[in-house]
C-alpha cells in the first residue's frame, strides 16, 4: 500500500471584495502518494493555483485540512518546496548563492553546503555556471537555478506553479524532459500546475482537471504512458487521446460559464 504524501480534506476558500463573495475553490478530497507526479490543470480562472498556494500555506483555508505526512500545514515549511512561474533569484548571488540559500537560512555549515550545492548544479547542468549571476543566463538557465534551489533543502513534496510558462516552446520542452528526469533521480511526490494540456499529460502520473470557478475536481485521469517517457511518446495516439479528453473536459467547463 502506497503512503500519503499530500492529503487535502474538504478544503474551501473564499474571496469578499465590494461586499461580494467570491467562491474560488471547493476541494472535496485530494491526495498525492509518495513518489507521484501529479498536474493540475483547469479553465482559466478555476482557482488552480490558489489551490496549490494554499498546499504550501501561503494562503489560509476557509475550511478544511491540508496534510502532509499526516501533519497539518498551518503555514510555509521545509516539507514543502515552492517553484513559481518568475525565477524569483537573488541577482546579487551568484548561481551557487542562488542554490546554497535555503540551507543557510537552515543554519547549515560551509562544509555541509558546498556538496549539496555542487550535487544539485551537477544534475540541472549548471556547474559549469556556478559563477555566473542571475542576469548572465537564459530563462531556462534561471529556471533550473530555481529548481536546484528547491531540491538543495530537501523538501518532501515538490510544489510547481506553472514553473515553464514564460519560457519559449523549444526551452519549454527541454525543461519538461529535465524535470522528468530529475523527478526519476529523486523520486520527490511532485504537485505541478499548468495550463498547457499536453504538459500535463506528458508529466503527470495523474491529471487533475478542476471544474470553472468554485474550482473542485471535475475528473481525475490517470496516464498510462510508459516511464519513463521520451518527448517522442508525445506524438503517439494515446497521448493525443488524453489529451484531447482532457481538452473536452475543460471547454465544457468554459461552455457552462
Amino acid at each position: 500500500m502506497s503512503t500519503v504524501a499530500l492529503e487535502v480534506v474538504g478544503l474551501q476558500k473564499t474571496y469578499h471584495k465590494n461586499g461580494q463573495a467570491l467562491a474560488i475553490l471547493d476541494i472535496e478530497r485530494f491526495t498525492a502518494a509518495e513518489g507521484e507526479f501529479i498536474t493540475i490543470i483547469g479553465p482559466s480562472g478555476c482557482g488552480k493555483s490558489t489551490f496549490l498556494h494554499m498546499m504550501g500555506g501561503f494562503i489560509p483555508a476557509d475550511a478544511g485540512a491540508i496534510r502532509v505526512y499526516g501533519q497539518e500545514v498551518r503555514g510555509p515549511g521545509p516539507d514543502r518546496g515552492m517553484m513559481f512561474q518568475e525565477f524569483a533569484l537573488f541577482p546579487w548571488k551568484t548561481v551557487a548563492g542562488n542554490v546554497a540559500w535555503g540551507l543557510e537560512a537552515q543554519g547549515k555549515s560551509r562544509s555541509e553546503i558546498e556538496p549539496v550545492v555542487q550535487r544539485y548544479l551537477e544534475m540541472t547542468s549548471l556547474a559549469d555556471f556556478r559563477n555566473h549571476y542571475p542576469a548572465e543566463l537564459s530563462g531556462g538557465m534561471k529556471q533550473r537555478v530555481a529548481l536546484a534551489r528547491v531540491l538543495a533543502f530537501d523538501p518532501k513534496v515538490l510544489l510547481m506553479d506553472e514553473p515553464f510558462g514564460a519560457l519559449d516552446a523549444q526551452t519549454r520542452e527541454t525543461m519538461q524532459e529535465e524535470v522528468m528526469q530529475l523527478w526519476a533521480r529523486t523520486r520527490k511526490t511532485i504537485v505541478f500546475v499548468t495550463h498547457d494540456i499536453e504538459e500535463a499529460v506528458y508529466l503527470g502520473d495523474r491529471v487533475i482537471v478542476l471544474s470553472a470557478r468554485p474550482g473542485r475536481i471535475k475528473e481525475e485521469v490517470r496516464i498510462d504512458l510508459p516511464r519513463p517517457r521520451e518527448l517522442e511518446i508525445k506524438k503517439s495516439m494515446q497521448c493525443h487521446e488524453y489529451r484531447n479528453h482532457v481538452w473536452d473536459l475543460i471547454r465544457s467547463e468554459q461552455r457552462t460559464r
